[in-house]
Order: C-alpha cells, then structure tokens, then sequence
C-alpha cells in the first residue's frame, strides 16, 4: 500500500474504499508472484515428477489456511475452498515448469 492508501478503519468514502481494495489486490499479486516463484523452485529441486503431488503438504496448507481465517473471524468454509483452488492451481504450475525444466 502507499501512504495516500487509508487503512479500512479510516476510509471515509467509497473512493478510499476503492482505492485501498485496489491497493490491495496489487499487493495480493505480488504475493502470489512470490508463492509461484516457490513453486517454481520446487520443480527445480524435486528430482521426481511424482514428488510435485504431495497431498499431506496439500492438506496441511489448507487446514493452516482454515484455521487463520477463523482465528481472524473471516469466511473459512469460502476460504477453505479458494485455498483449496490455489493449491491445486500451483501443483498445476509446478508440473509444467517440472516438465518444461526437464524437456532439454
């Protein structure tokens, strides 16, 4: 966020509402730029294509996930299920930059 983007709590207009909820959706792509950057050093370093499913991994995210979005009194059981996407999504990712690593 940059210093003209006001907190929620201080929003006053639906324009700082806009404005912070772009903010932050920029910060959100940021982020998932990282998580798939992660994904991409995985494929890098597992050894066996077999290895980029890993469904306790899988499980443990999303009930991590789960559990925060309770903690903070948000939507879990919606949550729980864009968790679940996002996982699948990067498996998905994984895979092909496991492919595309080893296709020489």
């Amino acid at each position: 966020m940059n210093s003209e983007t006001k907190l929620p709590d201080a929003c006053t207009d639906m324009r700082d509402v806009r404005a912070g909820v772009d903010a932050t959706d920029r910060e959100l792509m940021e982020l998932l730029d990282r998580r798939f950057g992660y994904m991409r050093a995985a494929a890098r370093i597992k050894q066996e294509r077999g290895a980029v499913r890993d469904e306790a991994r899988k499980d443990a995210v999303i009930t991590n996930a789960r559990a925060d979005a309770e903690k903070r009194g948000l939507p879990a059981d919606r949550l729980e299920g864009i968790w679940n996407d996002l996982v699948e999504t990067s498996i998905a990712y994984e895979m092909i930059e496991w492919d595309r690593l080893r296709a020489g």
